[in-house]
């Protein structure tokens, strides 16, 4: 039998009493306690009672390398021995942001060629909040000051930042959306009555959107903001030319386009980025989560070129007014730089072929009684559970499917996100197995089966 050792036990309690654990229920956290994680290799990690589980979420959808990896920590111990810190202020730098900053431009889709780096993805979509403000102030345009983002999306949970999310408990309790902040629907195929047929989503959406621009004004509208995949809404997979028509009504307006790839970037979809896949090039781009696997905090800013010189020539002499004491942190950019060889040498195409994989083998699940639905792209995945497949019902509230789900999948080894309406995702690191992705979906099943002998479960299963 496992047992904790009195150290965690120690540690349980000193959390209870003194971590505040984000996007949590304070008073079910200190009910639950926290499951304490020890070490880490590769796709798997290992916690306080010496059990070892496949991380088929990747930390928090980040450490898309794998952990361990030795380069990446001689890149940091080296860095901190020549250069531990130094500030981006009064015209200073070091050698290992400016490297990144050219190996990103160099690989980013057209003329995305300016980086301001920040701490992670959150403040990433915060920062260009307040540089698609100044560009049109520079223009002279001050009014566009409106912002649209989609239904179901995620940009962060800044003050700001979470009123472009959308999605309720980001809102609840915090006085926003803002004014200034406005949805579209989202593409979601699963519920869409339009679902079979794709070209009339892309066609609804486009009129939705063309609509909202229509009700604010299009002199007023400043940007639009979407996740080529929506993660934290459900692993929502929009139709392929989706996002391409999205961004040609933009374009259409003079509207900023805004790629939030901050889960899907560095080879989570497949490209590096996903927004290749639809042969755009935004006018921002966010980036975090696998730009340094997760082993440091670092969000980026992708600035085109033109967005760079608005700015630029706004401001004139003057400095523009935006910047964090830790943005561009050499040690952070130095991993990025380690973990950036590390997918060129051979994690992409890994992660590419195993993504296939998954996706086949969570396809297999659809035959399972619970199944409604399973979509993704790459090493980006969900199952969404239902009681009724006809017509789609949710897992029943009394389920209490985030933790439930999330506690099975821990007992059979693996560890998956658990959203709260019944839907198990998925982002595994891209130096998985083909037998730890054959283990994820073995496991994945084992949850299914014991679930559906849930008691909740038998009572409303059609």
């Amino acid at each position: 039998m496992l047992t904790h050792p009195p150290l965690a036990n120690s540690l349980v309690e000193l959390d209870r009493r003194h971590l505040v654990h984000p996007v949590s229920s304070f008073r079910g956290h200190e009910a639950r306690g926290v499951r304490i994680l020890t070490s880490a290799n590769g796709a798997t990690v290992t916690d306080a009672e010496g059990r070892q589980l496949i991380d088929g979420f990747a930390g928090l959808w980040c450490v898309n390398a794998g952990y361990g990896h030795e380069s990446v920590i001689e890149a940091a111990t080296r860095q901190m021995r020549e250069l531990p810190y130094a500030t981006g202020y009064f015209d200073l730098g070091a050698e290992a942001p400016i490297r990144l900053a050219a190996a990103l431009a160099e690989r980013a889709p057209g003329d995305l060629n300016h980086v301001y780096f920040t701490l992670g993805g959150s403040d990433a979509v915060d920062s260009t909040i307040r540089f698609i403000r100044y560009y049109w102030h520079a223009l002279g345009q001050p009014g566009r000051d409106q912002f649209i983002s989609v239904a179901s999306g995620y940009h962060g949970s800044t003050s700001m930042g979470a009123g472009l999310t959308a999605l309720p408990l980001f809102h609840d309790g915090f006085g926003v959306p803002h004014s200034w902040q406005h949805k579209i629907a989202s593409h979601d195929l699963y519920r869409n009555p339009l679902a079979s047929e794709p070209q009339a989503v892309i066609a609804a959406s486009v009129a939705e959107l063309r609509a909202k621009i229509a009700e604010i004004g299009a002199e007023r509208v400043a940007a639009f903001y979407v996740e080529p995949i929506q993660g934290s809404g459900g692993v929502l997979v929009p139709p392929p030319g989706w996002i391409k028509a999205m961004h040609a009504v933009c374009r259409e307006f003079g509207i900023l386009f805004v790629a939030d790839e901050v889960i899907t970037g560095f080879g989570r979809t497949g490209p590096l980025f996903a927004c290749e896949d639809e042969d755009i090039v935004p006018d921002l781009m966010t980036v975090a989560k696998g730009l340094t696997s997760g082993y440091l905090p670092m969000g980026a800013v992708l600035m085109s070129d033109h967005v760079y010189e608005v700015i630029a020539d706004g401001a004139g002499a003057k400095a523009v007014g935006h910047g964090f004491t830790y943005s561009a942190h050499p040690v952070s950019a130095a991993v990025a730089l380690e973990v950036l060889s590390l997918y060129e040498g051979g994690i992409f195409d890994n992660g590419r072929a195993m993504g296939e994989r998954l996706q086949a083998g969570l396809r297999s699940l659809s035959d399972h009684p619970l199944v409604g639905d399973v979509r993704g792209r790459g090493m980006l995945a969900a199952v969404e559970l239902v009681t009724d497949k006809t017509a789609k019902t949710p897992l029943p509230a009394a389920l209490n499917a985030a933790t439930r789900l999330f506690d099975r999948a821990w007992e059979q080894g693996l560890v998956v996100r658990s959203f709260a309406q019944g839907v198990l995702g998925y982002a595994p690191p891209l130096c998985c197995t083909a037998d730890e992705i054959d283990a994820i979906v073995a496991r994945t099943r084992k949850v299914l089966d014991l679930t559906l002998e849930d008691p909740e479960i038998r009572a409303v299963l059609r």
